[in-house]
């Protein structure tokens, strides 16, 4: 009998799930659970497979996730949830391991984890670790912008990008979201700590997969009013010794790209300016550590596995 870890991933068709099973289908320290595709949207046969396993991956709405998190009768089955139904949840451990002090300890010892949202880990990457310093006052007006590829919008707009006969507006980079009440906004404001949620604008890109998230900060109006040199050494040893956040050489390359680290499950800060102002931008895979990478990160966390196993870090 095995004495692997029993993991299933409930809603492993959409494109988080296939990601987290791409990241786990040729992993041999762990047992995942699968579910006959023509019972995938059986609740009494997800039910039993929920209860059957250590560890279940929510790769679902937000209605549903609810839902299955209802299924569980067995006090040992642990869950990570990428919906955003959990993300300011009480009982819920925010799955961000670097973000804040003895989080990764409270991710390690949590029944319940959410995964963060993507536009969120990108902008909470530069916000919190400022406001915890107490360098970013809680009251500041913070504005993010945050380009991101199409394949976070799910299959439906994956499928709108690659029509053959698309329109050719889609060519162009489009603000959306643009009544400001993104789902990320909770969390944003919760796990940064700031009085005020962020004025967020999302932009899609013609690109798959890929996100550049950032922040423009007046340093006048920071504590001590540091330099973009000041904050970038700041952020440096905040992630001192971290794999999965890692910083870039101050004042970054003369452009930005969004895709730069599609593929990967780790995140890069490249923090830029002058005196005046600072320039904080997280690039990343939106399907990585903006996604399935961060799930899979978790559940190593939650299963005493070695944090990077089965992530792509190189």
């Amino acid at each position: 009998m095995s004495n692997k870890p029993k993991v299933y991933i409930d809603g492993k068709e959409g494109t988080t799930g296939l990601q987290i099973y791409e990241r786990l289908g040729g992993r041999t320290d762990i047992e995942l659970l699968l579910i006959d595709e023509d019972k995938r949207k059986d609740t009494a046969e997800r039910k039993k497979l929920i209860n059957a396993a250590d560890l279940v991956f929510l790769c679902l709405p937000d209605a549903a996730a609810i839902e299955a998190v209802s299924l569980i009768e067995n006090p040992e089955t642990r869950v990570v949830d990428a919906s955003t139904a959990h993300r300011t949840a009480d009982g819920w451990v925010y799955g961000f391991a670097e973000l804040l002090a003895g989080q990764r300890e409270r991710i390690k010892t949590a029944k319940r984890v959410a995964n963060p949202g993507c536009h969120a880990t990108g902008f909470l990457a530069g916000a919190a670790p400022l406001v915890a310093m107490g360098i970013l006052p809680a009251d500041y007006p913070v504005t993010c912008y945050s380009l991101t590829g199409y394949s976070g919008g799910g299959k439906k707009l994956i499928a709108e990008y690659e029509a053959e006969d698309r329109s050719t507006l889609l060519d162009a980079p489009a603000p959306y979201a643009i009544g400001l009440t993104h789902k990320h906004l909770p969390e944003m404001q919760k796990l940064a700590g700031l009085d005020h949620p962020p004025v967020f604008v999302p932009i899609l890109g013609d690109i798959y997969k890929g996100m550049a998230t950032s922040i423009l900060l007046h340093n006048h109006l920071l504590k001590g009013k540091p330099t973009a040199q000041n904050i970038y050494e700041k952020l440096c040893g905040y992630y001192e010794g971290q794999t999965m956040v890692r910083m870039m050489p101050f004042g970054g390359e003369p452009r930005v790209y969004a895709n730069a680290l599609a593929g990967k499950d780790y995140l890069a800060l490249t923090v830029s300016g002058h005196e005046g102002q600072t320039l904080i931008t997280a690039q990343f895979d939106n399907l990585g550590k903006g996604a399935s990478g961060a799930a899979v990160q978790n559940m190593n966390l939650m299963l005493g596995f070695k944090e990077t196993t089965g992530l792509s870090v190189e």
